[in-house]
């Protein structure tokens, strides 16, 4: 007799466990775990190893302040060295993720941000932080300095462009399937600027599935991103081959957000129906799946990659 299904609560927990933001990074989650312990020495140490490496400190930071001990772990620490400028930096990142979970004050967060960019100008990351903050709660204008601002510290910051594309693929939901919707005009631009083995190439795929979670959340699109068409069209198919061979060519095993690329090119493949290219980048991404954008536009994102997985590798 076969055993009974597992408790709802036991698959749930499991899909919980499925993603984990620090990717392959593995100093980073000995940081991490050191810090829930209560000992930020791991994480000073950590961060200032990565140094200027500007697209790895905010990977990093990022995911060390959606902890719910890094806040309180980050005071201790600035109490313990005022003139930390890495203190600082993760206290106000801590303090926005607290705030876009409605457990602190926008207001003490944007402080708490402002206060570390002026203990390290140079460096990006408190204003990514606020670019994090502002993409969910500020006007368009908001977003828009504060992009420029990461921008002017370091002109090809990966988050940054990719919290860029989230927000202006919102803009004039009620245009539908617009091929000149700006977002898609930003996406090539930032490509196009780039160094030729950049990430950024990946942009415009991101734009194209941001796009669609627009358009299907507001019922422009079906809820199923393959039943859609919406990468099946001539340009679509344009922009998804550019990425592929990009990636076959410039491939980047040391950029510390790469796995979010690749879901999105192999969310991208299957879409548009390319199971061979997929399965390539399944093998790729292995177990370092993210929520983005197989969750698009309100799907379970570890149930919709698992299939899309197993039908690109043909297991199903």
């Amino acid at each position: 007799m076969s055993p009974p299904p597992p408790p709802l609560g036991r698959g749930r927990k499991r899909a919980a466990q499925a993603f984990d933001a620090a990717l392959d990074d593995a100093e980073l989650v000995a940081a991490r775990a050191s810090l829930n312990q209560g000992r930020w020495t791991a994480v000073r140490a950590l961060l200032a190893a990565t140094g200027d490496d500007w697209d790895r400190r905010g990977h990093r930071v990022t995911v060390l302040a959606q902890e719910s001990a890094a806040l309180a772990w980050a005071r201790d620490w600035q109490l313990a060295e005022p003139e930390s400028a890495d203190a600082a930096v993760l206290l106000g990142c801590a303090a926005v993720q607290r705030a876009l979970k409605g457990k602190e004050r926008p207001e003490r967060a944007r402080d708490a941000c402002n206060a570390a960019a002026a203990l390290a100008p140079a460096d990006p990351t408190p204003w990514l932080g606020l670019l994090v903050l502002e993409r969910s709660l500020g006007t368009e204008d908001d977003v828009v300095q504060l992009f420029d601002e990461v921008r002017h510290r370091y002109p090809d910051h990966h988050h940054a462009h990719h919290l860029m594309v989230a927000r202006l693929a919102e803009r004039r939901a009620e245009a539908g399937q617009d091929p000149l919707h700006e977002v898609y005009d930003f996406a090539n631009w930032a490509a196009e600027q780039a160094p030729a083995d950049s990430p950024l190439a990946i942009l415009p795929v991101v734009a194209h599935a941001e796009r669609y979670r627009v358009l299907a959340t507001v019922g422009s699109e079906p809820a199923d991103p393959v039943a859609s068409g919406h990468w099946v069209g001539r340009r679509a198919r344009q922009v998804m081959k550019a990425a592929f061979d990009w990636w076959l060519e410039w491939e980047r095993d040391d950029h510390p957000r790469r796995f979010v690329d690749l879901n999105f090119l192999a969310h991208a493949k299957f879409c548009e129906g390319r199971g061979a290219e997929a399965a390539a980048l399944f093998h790729r991404i292995g177990e370092h799946a993210t929520p983005v954008p197989w969750s698009y536009p309100d799907r379970d994102p570890y149930k919709a990659f698992r299939a899309a997985r197993d039908s690109a590798l043909g297991t199903v």
